[in-house]
């Protein structure tokens, strides 16, 4: 792809090798244009090579981040293994703030439920078993 610069000097030429009149109206308006579309393309220029250096800096900056990441936090996905592995936290989300948190199921209590960390609005939970043993603690519950 031809640069900007060139095209405006081949412009530039062309106004020259037709002898435009300097001292025309015309001749004036048209050296004009060239002159400013020269500046417009020397800026461009300009505006692409610093384009160029700051991708080249944030590629760099992003590699380093990338490895700061890595030593901060380690490989995410062994992390996640491991957390999958123990499946005693699971996450909910407050009926009263909508902000997500992760509950220990240990320390869900029926009777008092838990109690937002976000908000301090204490949230109730109903328990259903979902079994179809006549002889579970939940069927004798739902009874009384």
């Amino acid at each position: 792809m031809e640069s900007l610069i060139s095209k405006v000097s081949y412009l530039k030429g062309l106004a020259e090798g037709l002898n435009v009149d300097k001292n025309s109206a015309e001749g004036k308006l048209l050296l004009s244009i060239v002159d400013v579309l020269s500046d417009i393309a020397s800026a461009v220029d300009d505006l692409l090579d610093a384009h160029e250096e700051l991708e080249e800096k944030v590629d760099e900056i992003d590699a380093d981040l990338a490895d700061i990441e890595e030593i901060a936090y380690g490989d995410e996905d062994e992390e996640d293994e491991e957390f999958d592995d123990d499946m005693d936290f699971f996450e909910i989300e407050c009926p009263n703030c909508h902000e997500d948190f992760m509950v220990d199921f240990d320390a869900l209590d029926e009777e008092k439920g838990i109690t937002c960390p976000n908000c301090n609005q204490e949230i109730e939970f109903e328990f259903e078993c979902g079994c179809d043993d006549e002889n579970c603690d939940c069927h004798s519950r739902d009874d009384e």
